[in-house]
């Protein structure tokens, strides 16, 4: 590879907006046959980057024909109380689609409250019977970011059925249900797919023989250009956040051995969040059957 390589990018932008204008279609379907699509969203507590989140999804929603509506519950909110709110919207048959914005305040446990949620509401595809949907096959929702890393590398003809897919990173909302849909047969995916994680202490040897290289560490960084094999895809899905600062985990220094790489910022991102509504609007279709 030359000094001056910098590989092809792959924005979700696009992606996304092709998702949206799909889902904007059929909610508008929807409403022609007197069904109003909604996405009701509940925050626990006052933290300003979450109810930030929320406002943008309930903007969103908007512009597609949603209704979204809303439940927020104080910061000495009782797990009762986020518990008997969702019970709520689970038996309003106008609200197809359920979002609890996590995190949740510390004293609130986010898995018990999704266990509540009815499966076929549950927009992030994360309750565990959607995951067992996901791992036999059966349609339901799927985990928002891992179908929205599959459809960024269909739009953006990255070919996947049969190659070499390594995904360093084994969490429950990435690593782990993004190996079973990629190794599923379908035309975008068919994958031979590895999952690796920083307790294996070789991983960087799977790292460097993938064909498509997915980063879901969640530790800034920890993907170098020593890592790559010169001419490989690679998917940045990991991040944190120092402040307002985002730490993605791929450095930018890949970019000059990659053949094909998401931005910094604007890869993974807007795709995570149009495959929430593309749930959504399934969710409401499926209601209205």
């Amino acid at each position: 590879m030359s000094e001056t390589h910098e590989a092809r990018l792959l924005p979700g932008k696009p992606v996304a907006d092709e998702v949206l204008a799909d889902v904007a279609q059929r909610a508008a379907k929807l409403r022609e046959g007197g069904v109003q699509p909604s996405l009701a969203t509940i925050l626990v507590g006052d933290d300003d980057a979450s109810a930030g989140y929320i406002r943008i999804k309930q903007r969103q929603a908007a512009e597609l024909g949603f209704v979204s509506p809303h439940e927020h519950l104080g910061a000495d909110a009782t797990q009762d109380d986020l518990h008997r709110a969702i019970d709520r919207l689970n038996a309003d048959p106008s609200v197809h689609a359920l979002l609890i914005q996590y995190p949740p305040p510390a004293h609130i446990d986010y898995d018990a409250a999704l266990m509540t949620v009815d499966p076929d509401k549950d927009v992030d595809g994360m309750h565990p019977l959607n995951l067992g949907r996901l791992s036999v096959g059966l349609p339901g929702p799927r985990p928002c970011t891992p179908a929205g890393i599959e459809a960024l590398l269909a739009h953006h003809n990255i070919p996947v059925a049969g190659r070499e897919v390594v995904i360093l990173g084994r969490g429950a909302t990435i690593g782990r249900p993004l190996a079973m849909m990629l190794a599923q047969k379908r035309p975008t995916a068919n994958a031979a797919v590895t999952v690796v994680h920083t307790g294996v202490p070789d991983w960087q040897r799977y790292a460097q023989r993938a064909e498509i290289l997915i980063a879901a560490a969640g530790v800034p960084g920890i993907i170098q250009p020593e890592h790559v094999k010169p001419g490989a895809t690679v998917i940045g899905a990991g991040v944190r956040y120092e402040g307002r600062r985002l730490l993605p985990d791929v450095a930018e220094e890949v970019a000059q051995v990659a053949g094909a790489i998401t931005p910094r910022v604007g890869g993974v991102g807007p795709t995570t969040v149009a495959m929430l509504f593309r749930n959504a609007i399934e969710a409401a279709e499926k209601a209205s059957r």
